[in-house]
């Protein structure tokens, strides 16, 4: 366990300097920067735009300043804000809560939808129920977030009118962005969750179980799922690491307060270190979840073991 801890522990360093220096080449192909946009929109001359830059060490050769972004997030150190100079950890935790708190709900939405239509798709002994959740998964599938939130917004705001569509306030305001974010990662996890049953209904262990005499509806769940918790936790797992992206959309699309509107804003304005920070964070998340998963199907699957 200690050896494969390592190697995780390895594997999930390489991401995140992986992530972030693509994030941060990336950015630099882009001529101009924040300091450069918002001086010269004040009026700023060209030598006051250089003296500003040079204080602030945007005019270091760029290899320089990649080895210095690297030491600084060694040091724990995201660095500060072009645009506003405030340490980009402190302008990421304050909206780490909200995003947190609409990522957490579209990830329950998602379990839970994935998981029913999954099962439904597999073990409903209607025919119309089981090409009714095949075709409801191909759209999900196909349909974007931004998509599943426009319809959600017409659906239930527009038509309906039960919630609203913009804002951050109560819980009322929440629920939209949980179903939208919700169901666009519910695809994947249904038709991952039908085919690990489709698998396992004809195995031995199966028609063992119903000799016994057992119920179809335990036999699903304590064998039948969980002989096909890998793939399923493997893919919750993949879709959790989708979440920040689809946070960013959803929050742009319900107007809502989060790092997805940090993101955007930062990006618009060419705040580098902002947006390399948000890079690492969505890296370190990945990387955890992941990880856990991979340590957790090895103790609920006894045919994966994690070993030396």
């Amino acid at each position: 366990m200690s050896v494969y801890l390592l190697r995780r522990t390895g594997a999930a360093l390489l991401t995140i300097w992986l992530a972030l220096t693509l994030a941060f080449w990336a950015l630099r192909i882009v001529p101009g920067d924040a300091m450069a946009a918002r001086l010269a929109q004040a009026g700023a001359s060209n030598a006051q735009i250089a003296e500003r830059r040079a204080a602030l060490g945007l005019d270091r050769p760029t290899l320089i300043q990649y080895v210095q972004t690297l030491t600084g997030l060694l040091r724990g150190d995201l660095g500060n804000s072009i645009v506003s100079g405030r340490p980009v950890s402190e302008m990421i935790g304050e909206q780490l809560g909200a995003t947190a708190m609409l990522a957490a709900g579209a990830l329950v939405i998602a379990v839970l939808a994935g998981v029913a239509f999954g099962v439904f798709a597999v073990t409903s002994c209607f025919r119309w129920v089981r090409n009714g959740i095949a075709i409801l998964v191909a759209l999900i599938l196909s349909a974007p977030v931004y998509w599943v939130g426009t319809l959600a917004i017409y659906l239930f705001s527009v038509w309906l009118r039960w919630l609203p569509s913009t804002g951050s306030g109560d819980l009322r305001h929440l629920l939209l962005p949980w179903l939208a974010l919700g169901l666009s990662l519910s695809g994947s996890i249904a038709r991952v969750t039908a085919g690990s049953l489709n698998e396992a209904r004809h195995a031995d262990f199966v028609r063992t179980a119903r000799a016994k005499g057992l119920h179809e509806r335990q036999i699903v769940f304590q064998h039948m799922l969980r002989a096909g918790i890998g793939p399923i936790l493997s893919v919750i797992a993949l879709q959790t690491g989708f979440l920040l992206g689809g946070a960013v959309v959803t929050e742009a699309l319900f107007v809502r307060q989060g790092i997805g509107q940090v993101l955007l804003s930062a990006i618009q304005d060419k705040d580098f270190p902002v947006v390399q920070g948000i890079v690492v964070l969505s890296a370190v998340f990945y990387s955890a979840i992941n990880t856990l998963v991979d340590v957790l199907i090895g103790v609920l699957d006894p045919r994966v073991r994690v070993t030396d």
